[in-house]
């Protein structure tokens, strides 16, 4: 799965548009790199744990040449799955789905006072929730690659000797 595809399943999933989902992911790597640039480890509980990995300078070798050639000191991110992520990949059930949360629609008119406690009548709202439908393409298939048939140069013959008298 590639960042587009990401950021689509999550939009629809969600129920956020595309825009809100890229910004979503890119508030996430924001906060998890300046974290790891400050040498934080990001724990995200039931996922993983990033950390960031000092690798110290040292001496390889040119494969080409066989010289020596110094590799300077450098950090990496490390990554380790949580005991959530494990358990759910190792999981031959169905994956949980997260519950959404519908959020009521915010009205820019100004709210209502209440009435006595006598005349108010019960309102009762029915929220409703619409499961996303994710339909998934087929992967692409490659067409087969026709390869020209393999031709055979000509057996050269050795001039033949004459037989001896």
């Amino acid at each position: 799965m590639n960042r587009t595809e990401l950021v689509g399943e999550v939009s629809e999933f969600a129920g956020l548009t595309k825009n809100q989902a890229e910004k979503g992911l890119e508030a996430f790597e924001y906060v998890v790199k300046s974290a790891l640039r400050r040498n934080e480890t990001v724990r995200i509980t039931g996922f993983g744990t990033f950390k960031v990995r000092d690798r110290a300078a040292r001496r390889a070798r040119n494969p080409q040449t066989g010289a020596s050639v110094r590799v300077k000191a450098s950090k990496g991110v490390g990554f380790a799955a949580g005991a959530g992520l494990k358990a759910d990949l190792n999981s031959r059930s169905a994956l949980k789905k997260p519950v959404l949360v519908a959020s009521a629609p915010v009205s820019a008119a100004p709210a209502k006072k209440a009435l006595p406690a006598k005349k108010a009548a019960v309102v009762k709202k029915a929220v409703v929730v619409k499961k996303a439908v994710v339909v998934k393409k087929a992967p692409a298939v490659k067409a087969p690659v026709k390869k020209a048939p393999a031709v055979k140069a000509p057996v050269k013959k050795a001039p033949a000797k004459k037989a001896a008298r």
